[in-house]
């Protein structure tokens, strides 16, 4: 496992990946091509693009042909209107490699027994300037997107591991809360992705003022996955040991190991991700504006200053 990015679902697990899909193998293609019949209709949006992936799409929207026209809709979208997290996305730029010297962060090779992929961020050090978030954002997403291609079948669901514990709130008031909300935007409407767990671990007092911060732009249903840990014991009974690294009492292998992994992937992937960087919604093109995107994207009245007793 130590060599491998991802460990793919064996035959037996992917049967059980599809019902958690409502994948039906018969109706499967039909599916696939009227989606991709409807990508060639909407004149803002590419015609064509990476069929694996848009299976992708359909699998994390439960085959659901409407729902993910909405998420293909928006996360091509996204990429026009958001171009702090999508575009100029070299891993080797300096802004990019100065992400990289204080995070270690990856998407972990195991599936847990309910199929689900687990994903780990941390600060590699306990004293550092307050990084761009924009600049982290946009490496979380360079590597979901690289991940889509990767995974063959699916999994069926995905936890997160955020571990606080380094001075969050020196940092926290840094960040202009309108970055929260673009990034909660892009995870809940334009990604495939199933969340099941958010783990914040090693977490201080502060964390819970934290999450009441950004719990507006949550919603109800993703504010309902997080579980606060004071240190890592409790996190056992949700992932189990096997998964995880050794930074966190795991047998899995080491974190820092499989960052290095999955910054040679991303290095090996820069002439794609230029590729992409065409690859957005055209708004000159949208014939229907469904969304007010300003409203979506933007920050509608004002956020009130923050304090520390």
């Amino acid at each position: 496992m130590k060599n491998v990015l991802l460990v793919q679902p064996t035959p037996e697990q992917q049967i059980h990946i599809r019902k958690t899909f409502n994948e039906d193998e018969n109706t499967r293609d039909q599916a696939l091509d009227t989606i991709k019949n409807w990508l060639r209709k909407q004149p803002h949006l590419p015609d064509t693009w990476d069929e694996h992936r848009l299976l992708i799409f359909l699998k994390g929207c439960h085959f659901s042909l409407e729902l993910c026209k909405k998420k293909l809709d928006m996360y091509f979208t996204v990429r026009t209107h958001i171009p702090e997290f999508f575009s100029h996305r070299d891993i080797t730029s300096p802004d990019l490699q100065k992400v990289l010297s204080i995070m270690d962060g990856a998407v972990l090779p195991g599936l847990t027994p309910d199929f689900a992929r687990v994903s780990v961020c941390r600060a590699s050090k306990q004293d550092f300037d307050t990084p761009n978030m924009a600049d982290v954002i946009k490496v979380t997403f360079m590597i979901g997107d690289i991940r889509m291609g990767m995974e063959e079948t699916g999994v069926a669901y995905d936890i997160y591991i955020v571990d606080v514990g380094f001075p969050l709130a020196k940092h926290f008031f840094n960040v202009n809360p309108l970055v929260f909300k673009k990034m909660f935007v892009c995870i809940q409407e334009a990604y495939p992705v199933i969340i099941k767990q958010i783990h914040i671990v090693n977490a201080s007092s502060f964390i819970y003022t934290a999450i009441n911060t950004v719990k507006p732009f949550l919603g109800e249903t993703l504010s309902k996955t997080i579980h606060v840990h004071m240190g890592v014991e409790t996190l056992y009974d949700f992932v189990p040991k096997e998964i995880l690294p050794e930074e966190y009492g795991g047998t899995a292998g080491k974190l820092v190991d499989f960052k290095r992994q999955w910054l040679k992937k991303l290095e090996e992937s820069r002439a794609w991700f230029k590729q992409e960087e065409s690859v957005k919604a055209d708004e000159t093109k949208r014939v229907q504006q469904d969304i007010n995107y300003n409203a979506v994207f933007g920050m509608e009245g004002s956020f009130r200053k923050l304090s520390v007793d």
